[in-house]
């Protein structure tokens, strides 16, 4: 459901842009860093749309992409946890003392 609500929102939305930009049809100049040019309102206004878009598309997969390593990450975790103690590896002890089974430390 929310999915069709989207999907909804997102042709009115684009509805909206069509009919605002079929409205403004006249030339206007467009300075470039060395080139000045007319173009149609309705050209500047799709290209924009269509520039902000693609930025928002490429910041979500950049997004979707990070949550997805970290989301990875965190099943090994569990996975690691789940097995339990035996799936750790404790460091070997390297030193000469010998232990003691005594907790009071005599």
């Amino acid at each position: 459901m929310k999915q069709q609500s989207w999907i909804i929102i997102s042709i009115i939305f684009a509805v909206l842009i069509a009919i605002f930009a079929v409205i403004n049809v006249e030339a206007v100049e467009v300075d470039f860093l060395f080139i000045t040019t007319d173009v149609p309102l309705i050209l500047v206004i799709l290209i924009s749309v269509l520039m902000g878009a693609l930025l928002i598309v490429g910041f979500s997969f950049s997004k979707i992409y990070q949550l997805q390593r970290q989301v990875k990450s965190l099943k090994e975790e569990k996975r690691q946890i789940n097995e339990g103690p035996d799936s750790y590896h404790l460091p070997d002890d390297d030193t000469d003392e010998p232990h003691s089974n005594d907790l009071n430390g005599s």
